[in-house]
């Protein structure tokens, strides 16, 4: 395994184990009393938890949830954010001012608090956690797209599409839109880390996944009160979410580095 890659393989190693919990049954909401907090084996890899539940097939449905957040907040918030960016940057004026001025609202608190006080209106849940972190996380996605719109509007090849008689339309997706792909593509892969970290965070204050479905957050909730005489259960938790997130985040940087034309 090459170093340079180590992020591509932790997240192809998530991407197959959260496969494999889907189409094998690992059962793990499976109880057994006589193993609580039982330690590490050979057959049992990171023990169980408070419940004597088996941890690792826990992970690896908390992870396929993490899956689906990621993936429909992303798809959701980009398309969102996008369309806005592209609406305010090329049209400009008084479109533009009450864009911005509606993502500056939201700029003005923390995202995660935003994310808070949405879910715990809404209540909890995996749609309205979705719901909440949809609602958040668009901001970035529109105003990276305005701000390289508004170069973009004024390049030859947009005024000769002009020129030409191409719709506004036609003009955005075939001229500017293909241009943003490698900022957006890196922006996506920031944005998707801190949305593992928020529904962990979400769940951890019991605002997000509930019992008995596994979610990260909430393991790790439980695990705590347990640090002291069982420290494997935290730590399986804590350690598989700093490795997505950190694999994520390289992979992100990774990215910038290889898409920079500057370089």
């Amino acid at each position: 395994m090459s170093r340079k890659y180590w992020s591509v393989w932790v997240l192809a190693l998530w991407l197959i184990g959260t496969f494999v919990v889907s189409l094998v049954d690992f059962h793990p909401n499976q109880i057994h009393l006589n193993l609580m907090l039982a330690k590490p084996s050979v057959n049992h890899l990171l023990g169980f938890d408070d419940l004597g539940r088996e941890i690792l097939p826990r992970l690896l449905a908390g992870a396929q949830v993490s899956l689906v957040v990621v993936i429909v907040v992303t798809a959701i918030t980009a398309s969102l954010g996008i369309a806005l960016g592209l609406v305010s940057g090329y049209y400009g004026g008084w479109i533009d001012r009450s864009l911005m001025q509606i993502t500056d609202v939201f700029l003005a608190f923390p995202g995660i608090l935003l994310a808070i006080a949405f879910a715990a209106v809404l209540g909890a849940g995996l749609s309205n956690l979705i719901l909440a972190l949809c609602i958040t996380s668009w901001v970035g996605y529109a105003r990276l797209t305005r701000a390289q719109v508004l170069s973009l509007r004024q390049r030859q090849h947009v005024l000769a599409a002009k020129s030409l008689g191409a719709s506004t339309p036609r003009i955005m997706l075939k001229h500017m839109l293909p241009l943003l792909a490698a900022p957006l593509l890196v922006e996506a892969t920031y944005s998707m880390a801190g949305l593992v970290i928020a529904e962990a965070s979400l769940s951890f204050l019991g605002l997000g996944i509930q019992a008995p479905s596994a979610s990260w957050g909430s393991m790790l909730r439980d695990g705590v009160r347990y640090m002291l005489i069982a420290p494997h259960y935290v730590l399986a938790v804590g350690l598989s979410l700093m490795s997505l997130v950190l694999a994520v985040n390289v992979l992100g940087d990774r990215l910038r580095d290889q898409l920079d034309v500057r370089g």
